[in-house]
């Protein structure tokens, strides 16, 4: 290994040597917990230690103190039925503080005293109506943390290390129960991944981020990455909470709020400033650190003694060749999920073969005291496994009227590569124009099937609309145009058909075959001059010469022309 790879991978070495330090006991100054904070920090610690995951708090967005009621939200249920009983009793409480900002105030039922109470004595209705369009639901989190705090094990020790190493508290290891819950594989619906939830901007900032290898979902690459984004943080904005709560909202959208309300309190700064940018999440993060420190530092008395995951201490070797996965889990006897479980880092390509793992990367196997050193080992390998270059990135240009699925089927591959492959949030997401890689095995292209001859159509004339259908491939399988079939559907939007939806075929019969030149033919709707041309096989100059057509853009439909022999 050369100076500049021992540099970058000294991080990861540390693994093989480091003692888990003990917590600290007390709270660090470095993290202010002032008087007015107190009612969010609550409110968190309740989350994460009391309220499960099938239960939630019906709460005020901005006062966290008015808690209306644990809300019963099983898992167990659909995603649709949660989110139909989670409406139903925000509404109910939402008519409840709407009939209280009337001014009602005597006659009041059992319920609506109670709701009364969570506010201060003499509450006036314009604050009640503002309540009433504040009710939130926030899930419970008691058992993931719970989780989170026996997965904390293998990487804590480590963490600090990072940590003490570039002199920052090490109070920053219970930042990740905020974000992730300490679950490397955690993804948000923004896009942001791993223990540490970096997005892909941020992340290339810090770490490599590409289809091959991602390190965000590395724990022990990201924790570095992690120890550089907060210290940069706090260098610039100067104080702990600020720089804990740029790690949610951005460096520069904290200088913008330290700017104009000239003060660096995050006291002030979380009750007072207004952006449109700075919602709930942003004006809770520093609150919710809090309160995961001290149920971290509480363990025991929320949860009882646990059976925390012991260190990770695989064994590394850098690669100094392309290899496939496959090949490096044969040659280490272990099994390629348990080597794809100890390199996170490493893209779904790599496992599945369109890609090598890379020249350089740092290699991490499962620790086996009978076996030869990983240096060793990696030597012994077959010459013929050994690659000078990585497999190369094939590419397609997606056109208008594709889908995943049509591409997938046209290049012989599955949906899902091509979604792993590409990064794809959604497989329904994909547009004309757009760049995708395709997969690659063995250094073989894929090579698109030819265009298939129009397909025979059902008897009855009707084709029913499948998954991964577009009208246009719909028109290029039977042979007529996309706006032939608009016409006789009576669509609107070319983009609007639905999976089960009938639709109708224009003409009748077999579209494999010309029709016999030499005879007549009736215009339908949606044809032009050189689709019939086409269709009959002759040019379209000979089918005006044969119908004296003054405007061959002028066709109506009805109208018969004359097919001119060959």
């Amino acid at each position: 290994m050369n100076e500049g790879s021992m540099r970058r991978f000294l991080p990861l070495l540390m693994v093989l040597g480091w003692a888990v330090a003990a917590s600290p006991g007390s709270a660090d100054p470095d993290f202010p917990m002032t008087p007015g904070l107190v009612p969010q920090v609550d409110f968190w610690k309740r989350i994460y230690s009391e309220v499960d995951g099938d239960h939630g708090l019906l709460h005020d967005s901005r006062d966290l103190r008015v808690v209306y009621e644990v809300t019963s939200a099983p898992r167990d249920l659909s995603r649709r039925g949660r989110e139909r009983r989670v409406k139903a009793r925000r509404e109910h409480f939402k008519a409840i503080v709407r009939r209280l900002a009337t001014g009602k105030r005597s006659g009041l039922s059992t319920e609506e005293k109670r709701v009364l109470a969570l506010f201060p004595k003499g509450v006036t209705n314009a604050t009640l109506r503002e309540a009433s369009r504040r009710i939130r639901f926030q899930r419970g989190q008691a058992d993931k943390f719970r989780e989170g705090l026996i997965r904390q094990g293998r990487w804590e020790g480590y963490m600090r290390q990072v940590f003490r190493d570039r002199r920052l508290p090490e109070a920053l290891v219970a930042l990740p129960h905020v974000e992730s819950s300490f679950n490397p594989k955690a993804r948000s619906h923004v896009g942001a991944s791993g223990l540490w939830q970096f997005t892909r901007s941020t992340g290339r900032l810090y770490m490599r981020v590409d289809h091959v290898v991602d390190e965000r979902n590395d724990p022990y690459l990201a924790t570095v990455a992690a120890a550089r984004l907060l210290s940069s943080n706090h260098q610039r904005l100067e104080t702990w909470p600020l720089a804990l709560t740029a790690y949610n909202h951005g460096p520069a959208g904290m200088a913008r709020a330290v700017r104009k309300l000239g003060t660096r309190d995050i006291e002030t700064i979380i009750d007072k400033y207004k952006s449109r940018t700075f919602g709930f999440a942003s004006r809770n993060f520093y609150c919710e650190f809090l309160a995961a420190l001290e149920v971290q530092e509480q363990a025991t008395l929320h949860f009882g003694e646990l059976l925390r995951d012991p260190p990770a201490r695989p064994e590394i070797v850098v690669m100094k060749h392309f290899v496939r996965a496959s090949d490096l889990a044969a040659l280490y006897g272990v099994g390629t999920d348990a080597l794809r479980e100890a390199n996170p880092a490493l893209a779904s390509p790599v496992w599945t073969g369109q890609k090598y793992v890379p020249k350089g990367y740092p290699l991490r196997v499962p620790r086996d005291p009978m076996r030869a050193t990983p240096e060793a080992v990696l030597a012994s390998l077959d010459a013929g496994k050994r690659h000078a270059k990585q497999l190369p990135d094939r590419n397609y240009r997606v056109r208008r009227g594709d889908s995943l699925s049509r591409i997938a089927s046209r290049f012989g591959v599955r949906e899902s590569e091509l979604v792993a492959l590409n990064g794809l949030r959604s497989r329904h997401r994909i547009r004309a124009g757009q760049v995708l890689k395709l997969p690659v095995r063995g250094g073989t292209r894929y090579v698109a099937a030819p265009p298939s001859t129009p397909t025979q159509r059902p008897a009855d004339g009707r084709y029913r609309v499948r998954r991964g259908d577009t009208l246009s491939a719909i028109g290029r399988r039977f042979g007529v145009s996309e706006r032939a079939l608009m016409a006789e559907n009576g669509l609107a939007n070319r983009n609007r058909i639905h999976v089960g939806q009938v639709l109708k075929l224009p003409g009748t019969g077999t579209v494999t075959a010309r029709a016999t030149a030499g005879g007549t033919y009736t215009i339908r709707a949606g044809d032009t001059l050189d689709a019939v041309a086409r269709r009959f096989g002759v040019t379209r100059q000979s089918l005006v010469s044969a119908n004296d057509l003054s405007n061959a853009h002028h066709l109506k439909i009805g109208q018969r022309l004359v097919i001119p022999g060959r």
